[in-house]
């Protein structure tokens, strides 16, 4: 029996309060209205960003259903969309792409004005929530909300991907691997025969790696307090691995001598403040790139002496890999199919998804690289 048109009634993982863990509930989903889009999720990665809202390091109200990073089954459409059908396997977008906004009209800019990311969004474009559970409203998180079986987008939010495509795996495309992949190759340009030194060797950080090798990089050092990534970070490409406990010097003082000052990128995956300021400073001052890709704490600010600057370093950032999410995914996706990547080295914990919390429990131990639940 159909169930377009019908309040969908599933389980979703709702987080009533901040520093709790996720409550598995059953919620009731509304019908897609207008340019919008309901779908049928198979599998969601467990990103360090969901992690921050559940600490509060970025402030979004409760109750909520976070996730963002996703593949499904388009289930139903409202009136006006166009670009996806129901059966379609898509990937839901936490970076729109409205292709109409003078930023989507950009040749390079990639944060759409309909994005959710600036604004803090906890509705749909529409102005209302589709979930509710215990007759409450419950929030949705950059238009995505992807910790649940059945979840409503607005059409700018989603992309049809090849109907071959492995969902437990390219919903890694989603955010982690495009997030990192794209900082290396598109955001930074990594150079044939380059120094890159990538701070951070989660999920994002092993994708900024994989980019910087695909780049052809001849020299890619992996900066982690934790020896345990070390050995999958030479698996896709690190060419070695530093521990900053390992030292008593700063850093960044440490990557300059290894180096002889010649690191010409170097990239921030973790969002610390004080990891942001020694990847500034290990790259070289008169040409070095250095690039933010970790999300920062909110409400915090950073000093930095604007001479190191005026040398020749570039800083930059960009979310999302800085690629143009509805035209780029697809792309990526069939890069996946025809082996041109491997996400395997990425996954290193599948579990059913009402195993949320220890999900999250081995992320925050260091003890995972990417868990991907599958519904």
């Amino acid at each position: 029996m159909s169930t377009a048109g019908k309040v969908i009634k599933c389980k979703a993982a709702v987080l009533w309060e901040l520093n709790k863990p996720f409550s598995i509930e059953e919620v009731e989903v509304a019908p897609p209205k207008a340019n919008e889009v309901r779908i049928k999720i198979i599998a969601t990665g467990i990103c360090r960003s969901d992690d921050h809202v559940v600490a509060g390091l970025l402030a979004y109200p409760v109750p909520i259903i976070l996730g963002h990073e996703a593949a499904g089954i388009v289930e139903s459409v409202g009136e006006g969309v166009t670009s996806v059908k129901p059966g379609d396997k898509v990937i839901p977008l936490f970076t729109p792409q409205c292709r109409q906004c003078t930023v989507c009209k950009h040749p390079v800019g990639n944060l759409c004005k309909g994005n959710a990311l600036n604004h803090r969004d906890v509705t749909l474009k529409e102005g209302t929530t589709r979930f509710t559970c215990r007759g409450k409203p419950i929030n949705h998180f950059l238009s995505t909300s992807t910790f649940s079986e059945y979840t409503v987008v607005d059409e700018i939010s989603v992309v049809k991907i090849d109907s071959s495509a492995p969902l437990e795996k390219v919903c890694l495309v989603g955010c982690g691997f495009s997030t990192g992949y794209g900082s290396a190759v598109k955001v930074a340009k990594v150079t044939p025969g380059s120094t890159c030194v990538v701070f951070g060797l989660g999920g994002v950080g092993l994708s900024v790696v994989i980019g910087c090798k695909a780049a052809g990089a001849s020299r890619i050092i992996g900066v982690d307090i934790n020896k345990d990534k070390f050995a999958k970070a030479k698996e896709v490409g690190a060419t070695e691995c530093v521990n900053p406990l390992d030292y008593k010097k700063p850093i960044q003082d440490v990557l300059i001598e290894m180096t002889d000052n010649t690191i010409d990128f170097s990239f921030e995956v973790i969002g610390r403040l004080d990891t942001v300021t020694a990847a500034l400073l290990s790259c070289n001052d008169a040409y070095g790139v250095c690039v933010i890709v970790g999300v920062p704490p909110g409400s915090q600010t950073i000093s930095i002496d604007p001479l190191l600057l005026l040398t020749g370093r570039t800083w930059k950032g960009a979310v999302f890999g800085g690629f143009k999410s509805k035209d780029d995914v697809p792309k990526i996706v069939s890069d996946v199919l025809s082996k041109k990547f491997n996400l395997d080295p990425l996954i290193t914990h599948v579990y059913n998804f009402d195993k949320i919390n220890e999900g999250f429990d081995l992320l925050r131990s260091g003890k995972s690289i990417r868990t991907v639940l599958k519904m």
